[in-house]
C-alpha cells in the first residue's frame, strides 16, 4: 500500500511531535483537534522547530518551506477522509479512544490503516470497535518523538501481516527503528521499565535513600542517561500511574502495583515536568 497523506488526531506534545516528523519525512500532513488554541499552538511550536533547524542549517530554508506547505490544521474530524494511515494520539481514556475509532471508521476509506499511540490501553478493544481490526495496531512512540529512535508497533491477534510490514515500512520512512510487539499490557519497554522505576519510588518512600542519590546511583552506576525519578518526572507522573494500574489490572503482580507515594502525588497535582513540579521542581 502506498501512503501518501498521514492525520495525527491529538496535538499534544506527542501529537505535535509526530505531525513534525511525518510533514518533514515528505508526508502531506493534517493534524485534527477540537480546540483552535491547542491547534495554533501545536502549529506555532512545530514552526518554530522547523525554523530552529534552518537557522542551524540542519535543514535548508527550501526544505523548511516544503515542511510548512506539507502541513494543515483542522477542527473538521470529516477532513481527514482522504487520508491513507491515522495516528490517534489523544488522552489515555479508553472509551474517548473508542467513540474516536467507531467515527474514524465510518469516516475513512475501507482500506485506510488506523494506528494509536498508546502506552497502556488494549489496541485489541479499539480495533474490535471498527470493521476493519486487521487494519488496526499499536504504533507506540516514545518523548521526545522528533530524537527518540523507537517506536514499538503493536499487533493484535486480528492484525494482518501485511498491515504490520506497512507500518513498518511506514516508521522506517519516519527515520525510525520499529519493534514488533503483541497487543499485551506494557508492550515491550513500560512492561520492562515501570517495575524499575516503581522500585525507585518505593525505595524513596520506605526512605532507604534520598532522592538524588537513587538518581545519582543509577546514572552512574548503571549508564543510564537520567536517573528513575526524574524519568518520571519527564514522563509525567500521571502517565506513569496509568500505565501502572494497567499493567496490574492485567498481571495482577505486586510489582506493578502503584505505590501510594505515587498516587498521592498525583491526586495533589505534582505531574513533574509538564506542572512544575514532581519528584523535582521545575
Amino acid at each position: 500500500m502506498t501512503l501518501r497523506k498521514v492525520g495525527i488526531i491529538g496535538c499534544g506534545i506527542m501529537g505535535g511531535d509526530i505531525a513534525q516528523i511525518c510533514a518533514q519525512s515528505g508526508y502531506e500532513t493534517i493534524v485534527y483537534t477540537v480546540r483552535q488554541k491547542s491547534l495554533d499552538n501545536a502549529l506555532a511550536h512545530i514552526d518554530c522547530a522547523w525554523n530552529l533547524m534552518a537557522n542551524k542549517h540542519r535543514i535548508t530554508a527550501e526544505q523548511c518551506c516544503e515542511n510548512h506547505r506539507r502541513l494543515h490544521g483542522t477542527l473538521d474530524i470529516e477532513q481527514l477522509a482522504d487520508c491513507d494511515i491515522i495516528v490517534e494520539s489523544i488522552v489515555e481514556h479508553l472509551e474517548d479512544k473508542l467513540r474516536l475509532f467507531v467515527e474514524l471508521d465510518h469516516i475513512l476509506a475501507p482500506e485506510a490503516i488506523l494506528l494509536t499511540n498508546t502506552s497502556s490501553l488494549s489496541v485489541t478493544q479499539l480495533g474490535a470497535a471498527t470493521s476493519r481490526p486487521d487494519r488496526v495496531c499499536g504504533l507506540h512512540f516514545f518523548n521526545p518523538a522528533t530524537t527518540m529512535k523507537l517506536v514499538e508497533i503493536v499487533q493484535t491477534i486480528s492484525t494482518s501481516e501485511e498491515t504490520i510490514e506497512t507500518v513498518k515500512q511506514f516508521a522506517l520512512s519516519l527515520g525510525k527503528k520499529p519493534v514488533i510487539a503483541k497487543d499485551t499490557a506494557g508492550f515491550i519497554v513500560n512492561a520492562l521499565l515501570v517495575p524499575y522505576v516503581l522500585s525507585a519510588v518505593r525505595m524513596l518512600e520506605h526512605g532507604r535513600a534520598s532522592r538524588d542519590d537513587i538518581d545519582l546511583a543509577m546514572k552512574l552506576g548503571c549508564g543510564h542517561p537520567m536517573g528513575p525519578l526524574t524519568l518520571i518526572d519527564f514522563s509525567g507522573l500521571d502517565t506513569t500511574l496509568w500505565i501502572a494500574e494497567a499493567l496490574y489490572e492485567e498481571y495482577k503482580d505486586p510489582i506493578y502495583a502503584p505505590p501510594p507515594l505515587l498516587r498521592r502525588m498525583v491526586h495533589s497535582g505534582m505531574l513533574g515536568r509538564k506542572s512544575g513540579k514532581g519528584f523535582y521542581e521545575y
